[in-house]
């Protein structure tokens, strides 16, 4: 659901950025606009453009690829930092899945810089960060920083899973982009394990043969 106005706290730190002013002064809405010389209108107007952002950034499952790469391009120029980190199979066969998962988030926020000051994080919870966090349950709808991190996230595997493609077009990664398709679990039945594939990968309709 798209959202339909932005806090004002959200709205506040949209123009203290924009402006320049210092995070320690407690200005209202009003102060602001009236410090950096902005009518109501245009502070409405800046309001609707961050928006309109947001809501490209919440609904980025939905968009098609090219808008989809545009707004990759441009969260990686503007924001203040951004880090992938990927994590190899066979770290994932000897931890699981789930614990693979957390501690590419924690490094991911450590590799970070400068450091976060909090983290905000889809449903799950990162052990031993050393700043102060929240999971948040559907946070790529409710949090843009949440959006644009699933954002980054989709298009680099997305680009990762082309590049395995053109490597060894047996698999169909391109297509699948390596989730549990038909496909990819007929794939790996006909040729085995590739190099890019946990051991762990046993799907239940996944023959339990394959070495």
């Amino acid at each position: 659901m798209p959202a339909e106005r932005i806090s004002m706290r959200k709205l506040k730190e949209i123009l203290r950025l924009r402006f320049g002013l210092e995070n320690d002064q407690p200005l209202s809405l009003k102060e602001i606009g009236k410090k950096v010389g902005l009518t109501r209108e245009r502070v409405r107007q800046i309001e609707a453009e961050a928006l309109g952002k947001l809501n490209a950034y919440l609904s980025a499952d939905r968009l098609p690829l090219l808008q989809r790469e545009r707004l990759y391009d441009e969260i990686c120029r503007k924001c203040v930092s951004w880090t992938v980190v990927s994590v190899d199979p066979e770290e994932i066969d000897r931890i699981n899945i789930h614990q693979a998962t957390l501690q590419a988030m924690r490094r991911a926020v450590l590799t970070l810089a400068p450091l976060p000051d909090a983290v905000l994080v889809d449903a799950f919870r990162i052990p031993s960060l050393p700043m102060a966090q929240r999971g948040v349950i559907g946070g790529d709808r409710r949090a843009s920083a949440i959006a644009a991190a699933s954002i980054v996230a989709k298009v680099t595997r997305d680009r990762l899973m082309q590049t395995l493609h053109n490597a060894d077009p047996r698999y169909g990664f391109d297509r699948h982009k390596g989730y549990a398709t038909a496909d990819h679990l007929s794939a790996v039945a006909r040729f085995g394990y590739s190099p890019q594939h946990r051991r762990t990968f046993r799907p239940a309709t996944l023959f339990d043969n394959i070495d």
